[in-house]
């Protein structure tokens, strides 16, 4: 009897020991610099390469190695993953999984091409893309338009499960990419401007069984609050803080939508991730400070339960989505080594916080054309401590309904939208692609029909006055809040960065060129032009003993919405049609992805 007893011990002991730890496949891979696994490179979300094979001296000499065509004409967001010598590579709606043989010229091993309604399309707002695939455990993880999680067998490309994760008709879709973590799969949604109730939702990675759902806004059960052990700057939040921050049931309705980038601290045991905008874009129909929109959450993936939490842009009034990537980095703040939680926030400040305990540390400005607000308040005795303070003459809210604000910078596309940076630790600097674009901003009543757009407002985007440049591509300091250098670029920089231990970043332009500049000086030492514009995701990976960098080029996205629907009204895509409109002049439609290497 004491055997079994030890037995049963024992096996209970192993059991909680496995889920302990993060995905063991995932920490296994992250850590060979030879494959790219997940979107962000790692959990981290550095987007970092241990890869040298190509640096600052020769990068100048690299060249196209092959290229492949999706086949799909939208905006191409998200990369290529490597695993062994199989390369996954997907595509916008209809969302099209490759599986790419890297012994065999890109020999296509098998393909899954899902039936989805077409219906789908409208509802999804700033283009039909799709941030990416996951692997892990053998499987490939794929969120499609229509909110179905899918898993695929990683050699066969059979389903293994899917999961029904929202509903279409009620305005929720996903462009996101997935995260595993642990035995689960963490997945959002999108849908914030149908008024949809947004949510982070964690899947079973063997089974797809739902196993928590935690909403953005609402009551502190469904939130997954803890009043007294889930903190706000240091502090309890108390019951139902968000609840009290809306009028009568609006929340149900609230947005503070989910469908950007996931971290995860293996350590800490916390999951990080931000919420997007209240719904609706007219702040006069929803008084208060509308929480937890536009939030950093730091969340527990075993539970779903919030540890803590940090609004950004309390009662957004310009569309700020707080979605952006949350790297995790080891930095000394005033001498203290810290872990570190680093977020470019849409609204213009680059946040630093303490990802133990979401103790603000830095909140600057990444654009000095910013002007909604002149500072985040960080006086610690303050009682706005934290928030940003608002300038009367840009808020939308003050001026009122059917006024327009004019000039206000950024424009609701924001300083940095998805696009996500990339940081060095042989620098200790962050990459970061960024729009340099303001708006004038009218809002109007609307009211709320599920699967109808729930907007309620009119935008128009341009440069800031003076500019000429929409974009800029910079190094930022994150212990002290600085540029340490700027490139312009004629159009917003709507690719994600990579960073190399060979001291260069890459990145793409809207124009379509896939750019390499030293990552100390910022120097350009190659540009290459693709066949289309590039909002995907520039990656690298090692085969044969060879360095290759790979990206997709798809001209679309918010940016370019007005090319990749044909539209033409200025004021379409919430906006970006007008500001855009000189982009059909320098590229056009067309999914291709391009990978290049140092000739032989």
């Amino acid at each position: 009897m004491k055997r079994l007893y030890a037995s049963l011990l024992s096996a209970t002991a192993l059991a909680l020991s496995a889920s302990a730890y993060a995905n063991e496949s995932v920490l296994k891979n992250e850590k060979d610099p030879k494959q790219w696994v997940i979107q962000t490179g790692n959990y981290a979300n550095t987007r970092y390469s241990e890869l040298n094979q190509i640096n600052a001296s020769n990068v100048g000499k690299l060249a196209p190695a092959w290229s492949f065509s999706t086949g799909v004409l939208r905006g191409h967001e998200g990369a290529p993953l490597v695993v062994g010598d199989v390369m996954y590579v997907h595509t916008p709606f209809p969302n099209i999984v490759y599986a790419l043989d890297l012994n065999n010229e890109g020999r296509i091993i098998w393909k899954y091409e899902p039936k989805q309604d077409p219906n789908v399309i409208p509802v999804m707002c700033c283009d039909t893309v799709n941030r990416g695939l996951a692997y892990a455990d053998g499987k490939v993880f794929l969120h499609q338009a229509d909110t179905t999680v899918v898993a695929l067998d990683g050699k066969s490309g059979k389903v293994v499960w899917t999961a029904v994760n929202g509903d279409p008709k009620k305005g929720e879709t996903n462009t996101a990419t997935v995260m595993p973590v642990k035995d689960k799969v963490i997945v959002g949604i999108s849908g914030g401007e149908f008024g949809v109730q947004g949510s982070v939702t964690a899947y079973d990675i063997n089974s797809g069984k739902r196993i928590w759902r935690a909403y953005s806004v609402g009551p502190d059960d469904e939130i997954k609050f803890d009043p007294e052990k889930t903190t706000v700057l240091g502090k309890p939040v108390g019951k139902d803080s968000s609840l009290k921050t809306w009028q009568g049931d609006q929340w149900k309705i609230g947005g503070g939508t989910t469908w950007g980038w996931y971290s995860y601290d293996p350590d800490l045991n916390l999951i990080y991730y931000g919420s997007g905008n209240p719904s609706t874009w007219n702040p006069k129909q929803r008084p208060g400070d509308n929480k937890w929109s536009m939030t950093i959450f730091a969340r527990d993936p075993d539970t779903g339960m919030a540890k803590w939490v940090y609004q950004m842009t309390p009662h957004d009034e310009w569309d700020y989505d707080g979605i952006n990537e949350m790297p995790l980095v080891e930095q000394k703040i005033d001498g203290k080594e810290r872990k570190l939680l680093v977020h470019f926030d849409r609204n213009g400040f680059g946040y630093t916080l303490d990802r133990t305990n979401g103790d603000l540390l830095v909140a600057e400005k990444y654009d000095p054309a910013v002007n909604w607000a002149t500072k985040v308040d960080m006086d610690r005795s303050s009682p706005t401590f934290g928030r940003p303070m608002v300038v009367g003459r840009y808020s939308t809210e003050q001026n009122g309904e059917d006024v327009n604000s004019k000039g206000i910078c950024p424009a609701a596309l924001g300083t940095k939208d998805q696009q996500p940076s990339a940081f060095s630790p042989k620098t200790g600097l962050f990459y970061v692609p960024t729009n340099h674009v303001c708006m004038d901003y009218e809002p109007f009543r609307v009211s709320y029909t599920p699967g109808q757009p729930f907007v309620g407002a009119t935008l128009s985007m341009f440069p800031p006055e003076g500019s000429s440049n929409m974009g800029n591509f910079i190094a930022w300091d994150a212990t002290k809040g600085k540029i340490v250098w700027s490139l312009p670029e004629q159009f917003s920089v709507w690719s994600g960065a990579l960073a190399t231990a060979g001291d260069i970043v890459f990145y793409g332009t809207l124009e379509g060129y896939l750019k390499a500049v030293d990552s100390k000086t910022g120097k350009l030492l190659y540009k290459y032009k693709t066949p289309s514009g590039i909002i995907g995701n520039v990656m690298t990976y090692e085969h044969k003993g060879k360095q290759y960098v790979a990206v997709l080029s798809g001209v679309g996205g918010w940016a370019g919405i007005g090319l990749a629907a044909g539209l033409t009204d200025p004021h379409a895509g919430l906006g970006a049609v007008g500001g855009y409109a000189a982009l059909s002049n320098y590229t056009s439609l067309g999914g291709t992805l391009t990978v290049f290497a140092l000739p032989e």
